[in-house]
């Protein structure tokens, strides 16, 4: 019986430089999370220009993976997305997210929201722990300009 070989499948780097309002709205969780629902490995970090992304796997899973960030969670605003192709890295598997880059910061603050609905539940369930706790909020809502 013939089996046929596996057919590697070439892998390809991005580095990736987020611009917008990409801080304090849970935009780093949230790409560690595209990551891994498309194998990706790599990493994500704030820096003074916004947010870095280095990744890297199969070309049709980054294809995916980018394509899913033009779509952002609530809070954030993407102004723009650099893209540069790097040369792949050997072993490198899994996806960090890194500590924050230094530098002069040069992002935006994003605006005070209304407490949303999950943590309103949260504030006013007896059995919680946050049970009326004044301050809950989550990367979704609460105050980010007046702290």
């Amino acid at each position: 019986m013939n089996i046929p070989a596996p057919v590697a499948v070439p892998i390809t780097r991005l580095a990736l430089q987020v611009r917008g309002l990409v801080q304090g709205v849970g935009l780093r969780p949230w790409i560690w999370r595209l990551a891994h629902e498309h194998g990706l490995a790599g990493w994500v970090r704030n820096d003074g220009d916004g947010v870095a992304i280095e990744v890297q796997g199969p070309a049709p899973a980054l294809a995916l993976f980018r394509a899913a960030l033009a779509v952002p969670p609530p809070l954030a605003r993407l102004d723009a997305i650099e893209t540069r192709t790097l040369a792949p890295l050997a072993g490198s598997d899994g996806f960090a997210i890194l500590d924050s880059g230094r530098g002069p910061v040069r992002t935006g603050i994003g605006a005070d929201t209304a407490v949303c609905a999950d943590c309103l539940a949260e504030t006013f369930d007896p059995a919680g722990r946050r049970w009326r706790y004044p301050f809950t909020t989550c990367t979704h809502c609460g105050p980010r300009y007046t702290i």
